[in-house]
């Protein structure tokens, strides 16, 4: 991919400025996976002393999304793009740092390319794992996209 962390991670200050506030940062994006962090601190927690389900979900979002969003800007065609769906999964208490990955990068790219062809509304489900330091998973998010060319 062309684009950075440190170009994504401005993106979501100017433009996700609550993720950017609750410390929500891309870490690493290839074709294949992306990886987005977060650290539990005082600004992203609940009353349990755990972070807030929320921000996991932010961190869980953005790392299906930016995949989508990479292969719209490649594009010269314009596509929407909106969270349909999404289900969680919470199995731990999330704290200290959080990763979420998501593997799904080229499924992601087929559908945008399939929206594209069929100039029809394309929907994608995505999973976004989320795993403490010692590799325990804390949540597991799947967010359903809907895809279209204008």
């Amino acid at each position: 991919m062309k684009n950075s962390s440190l170009i994504y991670n401005f993106y979501t200050l100017l433009k996700l400025p609550a993720a950017w506030i609750s410390g929500v940062r891309v870490s690493k994006i290839t074709e294949k996976y992306c990886e987005v962090k977060v650290r539990h601190r005082w600004i992203n927690q609940n009353p349990f002393k755990s972070m807030y389900w929320a921000v996991q979900g932010m961190a869980a979002e953005l790392s299906t999304g930016l995949f989508l969003i990479e292969k719209i800007r490649s594009n010269k065609i314009p596509i929407s793009m909106l969270v349909l769906n999404n289900k969680a999964n919470f199995k731990k208490k999330a704290r200290g740092l959080i990763t979420f990955r998501c593997d799904e990068g080229q499924k992601a790219f087929e559908a945008i390319e399939k929206s594209i062809k069929t100039r029809e509304s394309s929907l994608i489900s995505m999973k976004s794992i989320g795993r403490d330091v010692s590799g325990d998973i804390v949540s597991e998010f799947i967010f359903e996209w809907t895809i279209k060319a204008k």
